[in-house]
């Protein structure tokens, strides 16, 4: 039944994904797993997803240093990547449904990360079943 409804158009899959890099960025911050880990948690809360785990390595290796923080939602994941050398960081968020809202997450993120620019980039993942 459920492969028949989606088939008919009755339960699209709405995914949003949003994702940019940013520029100009404190390397102190860049270089701060725990407070990137804050960051992304907030986000996440602010944009009604339902968090499931976050995990977040530090890398040491010169201008290859960096932090990446994941956060794995209900709703899909929220990643973030830096290079504290560049004062550079990814981010990327992605999400299926209609009750979060992945935009003011990537918002919220590049605001706490006060880069001296950022692009955005969007891509809707939704699937729409062939005519």
């Amino acid at each position: 039944m459920q492969a028949t409804q989606i088939a008919q158009g009755k339960i699209p899959v709405i995914g949003k994904h949003y994702y940019g890099e940013a520029y100009g960025i404190d390397p102190e911050l860049l270089s701060d797993e725990e407070r990137l880990r804050r960051i992304v948690i907030r986000a996440a809360e602010l944009a009604n997803m339902h968090l499931v785990e976050v995990n977040s390595w530090r890398f040491k290796g010169g201008d290859k240093e960096g932090v990446s923080v994941i956060a794995l939602v209900l709703e899909s994941h929220i990643a973030v990547h830096t290079w504290p050398a560049y004062g550079y960081a990814t981010v990327d968020v992605y999400t299926c449904g209609e009750r979060s809202d992945p935009l003011t997450a990537f918002r919220y993120i590049t605001a706490q990360l006060r880069p001296k620019r950022y692009t955005i980039n969007y891509s809707d993942r939704s699937y729409r079943y062939p005519k």
